[in-house]
């Protein structure tokens, strides 16, 4: 990561913040872009990252995200960790939530993207790593907004691999399932009041139903973005890496 410039959306909170933290703990110059100044002022004093404040739901900011990367020696990582939540269900799912949901996830996505990809072209390559998330695959209830967007960021992500594989730039997404990050929490609290139970409770009866038995931690969603953000991954473009410890593995088959 010596010598490298990444550009990490989302970088305030949960797996942003977790990425953010081990690329600049290898050496590599980040750009931490995120709507909150306090925890990104926060996290710049710990890791030594450079505090960019704006919303991927705005042209305008990033546009300007990506133009802060020159100061720093280009760019040849790109992380989009930023991300919304909401329940909802087909039959009711509000206009207004399925557009924030496009908006952040895939919209936003889209547009650092495609403001990054010339500057990727001009290093000579680099990597996207894209947050998409299980949901894409699982399609639970509540999930009527969630899910088809990041269904999307898997399909665009692939599309960036195909046509710019040849510049050398690889894209490639990350699916995580259950981490510990404070919007599963508010999740789990939502969960928890519909159904007269604790946010505790709620995550463990959601980590008994994983082959592992527990719920991520953001640092190990993070080791996976960066191992395709690295050379390691050289090879490897188009691919989705799902990381649910073992949540769609037949956990609960019958024995003979």
């Amino acid at each position: 990561m010596k010598g490298r410039v990444a550009l990490v959306s989302g970088a305030a909170s949960g797996i942003g913040a977790a990425v953010a933290e081990r690329l600049a703990g290898e050496g590599a110059r980040v750009l931490a872009f995120d709507r909150d100044g306090d925890a990104l002022a926060a996290l710049a004093a710990r890791t030594g990252a450079v505090a960019c404040r704006g919303d991927v739901t705005s042209e305008a900011d990033v546009e300007r995200a990506l133009a802060a990367t020159a100061a720093l020696g280009g760019l040849h990582i790109v992380v989009n960790a930023a991300g919304v939540v909401a329940a909802d269900d087909p039959e009711s799912v509000a206009d207004a939530t399925w557009e924030r949901m496009l908006a952040v996830n895939l919209t936003g996505t889209m547009r650092v993207c495609r403001a990054a990809l010339p500057l990727l072209r001009a290093a000579g390559g680099g990597a996207i790593v894209n947050v998409a998330s299980v949901a894409a695959f699982n399609s639970t209830p509540g999930s009527a907004s969630y899910a088809p967007s990041k269904a999307a960021v898997v399909a665009y992500t692939r599309n960036i691999a195909y046509v710019h594989g040849a510049e050398g730039i690889r894209a490639n997404c990350v699916c995580p399932g259950w981490t510990r990050t404070a919007m599963a929490e508010r999740e789990m609290r939502e969960a928890a009041a519909h159904a007269g139970t604790t946010m505790e409770q709620e995550f463990d009866a959601m980590a008994a139903r994983l082959a592992l038995r527990r719920i991520a931690r953001p640092e190990e969603i993070a080791a996976c973005v960066r191992f395709l953000a690295g050379d390691e991954a050289s090879f490897v473009t188009g691919a989705v890496l799902v990381v649910d410890g073992g949540g769609r593995v037949a956990t609960h088959a019958r024995a003979f």
